[in-house]
Parts: C-alpha cells; sequence; structure tokens
C-alpha cells in the first residue's frame, strides 16, 4: 500500500499537543513518524504485498504482540477493501457490501486490541500511526468507490465510510489526547462472536 507519508501522514492542520489548536504534534510522536513511519513502513508494505489472506491469517495465530498483531489486522482489512473494489467494479454489489463489513470488522478489530491493551498511543504509537495511515487512505478509496457505485447501490459504502471515519476520530483521539477533537461518535469494540477471526479461519478464532 502506497501511504504517501511524504504530505498525508498526518492531517494538514498542525496539532498542539491535542487536536488542530496550531502548535505541532510532540516529539515523541514526531520521532515515531519519522523513524518508523518513513522507514519502517515502506518495507513492511512490500513484504505484505507478497503475503496472501492464509499466509497473513497463520502469521496472526502465531503472534502475541498487540501492536504487530494489530498490523497484520490492518492488512487484512486492506486485503478485504481491495476485494471490495473488485466486487463492485464486476457488478457484484452483495459481495461488494459483505467484504466491506468485513474490511469494517478487522478494523475494529486492530482498534479493540490496541485500545485495551492499555498502551499510552502519544507515547508508544506503534500500531496506532498505522491504522491512522490505513483508515486515512481507505477513506480516500472508499470516496473513489462511492463516486464509481450507482446510486442504489451506494448505501453500504456511505455506512461503512461513515463507521471508519468515527473509527479513525478516536485513533486520532488516542494518539493526541486531551485536545478538541472528542469521541462525539463512539465506536463499540469488535464482537468477539462476529469477529472476523471465526469467519475467515476454519476451527474459530485464534487463541
Amino acid at each position: 500500500m502506497d501511504y504517501r507519508l511524504k504530505t498525508e501522514a498526518w492531517p494538514e492542520a498542525r496539532y498542539n499537543g491535542g487536536m488542530r489548536l496550531g502548535g505541532r504534534p510532540g516529539p515523541v510522536v514526531l520521532a515515531w513518524v519519522a523513524a518508523f513511519g518513513i522507514i519502517a513502513i515502506p518495507a513492511a508494505s512490500r513484504v505484505h504485498r507478497e503475503q496472501s489472506e492464509s499466509e497473513l491469517l497463520a502469521r496472526l495465530a502465531s503472534e502475541s504482540s498487540p501492536a504487530k498483531r494489530a498490523k497484520i489486522e490492518i492488512r487484512l482489512g486492506s486485503l478485504k477493501l481491495e476485494q471490495a473494489a473488485a466486487a463492485y467494479n464486476h457488478d457484484q454489489m452483495e459481495v461488494g457490501a459483505k467484504l466491506l463489513d468485513a474490511y469494517l470488522g478487522w478494523m475494529k478489530q486492530a482498534w479493540s486490541l490496541l485500545h485495551q491493551s492499555g498502551r499510552d498511543a502519544s507515547r508508544r504509537p506503534q500500531g496506532f500511526i498505522d491504522l491512522d495511515i490505513a483508515l486515512r487512505e481507505d477513506s480516500r478509496r472508499l470516496t473513489d468507490l462511492r463516486i464509481h457505485t450507482p446510486f442504489a447501490d451506494r448505501a453500504p459504502i456511505e455506512r461503512i465510510g461513515a463507521e471508519a471515519d468515527a473509527l479513525h476520530t478516536q485513533v486520532l483521539g488516542a494518539l493526541f489526547p486531551g485536545g478538541e477533537l472528542q469521541d462525539a461518535n463512539p465506536v463499540p469494540p469488535a464482537d468477539p462472536k462476529n469477529a472476523p477471526l471465526s469467519t475467515l479461519r476454519p476451527g474459530g478464532p485464534a487463541p
């Protein structure tokens, strides 16, 4: 995935500890953007492009680190979004809508995992930054998909786009606590009974 980090790794408005207040992100976050975002993410992208869904699921089943698990789940979500776009392009609207639900399920699961890990995202942003970048990129892809989809079939795309935007708001709130951006649209944690792993992996969710 091309994250276009040089121009869009962070919102265009500047931050001051929290949200869009005219200052700059804290030094810890900036350091991670420079060292982790610019160097590590493109390298990881090259590896991810070579891995199939089954390979990513196998990695997820054996990974214990919350940040690394979240990154795998984000990639699985991106794969589902790619598949959904392909389905819509072939006029398979019902299939595309189901794949969009699977996409959002993975992104919510990644957020739930990071949020429940107790990590301070402003000090240890690993995983949170990946989710921020992915959701920003996905917003553009969903907008493009909606534009090229007949009006009568846009409702699932618009719903997923709105939920993904609300999720992104929560991610930014974690990265920049104490700012003006509030959890106006809280996104509930993924229901373990409906988590993507239970539907995509034979034998139920990974331990």
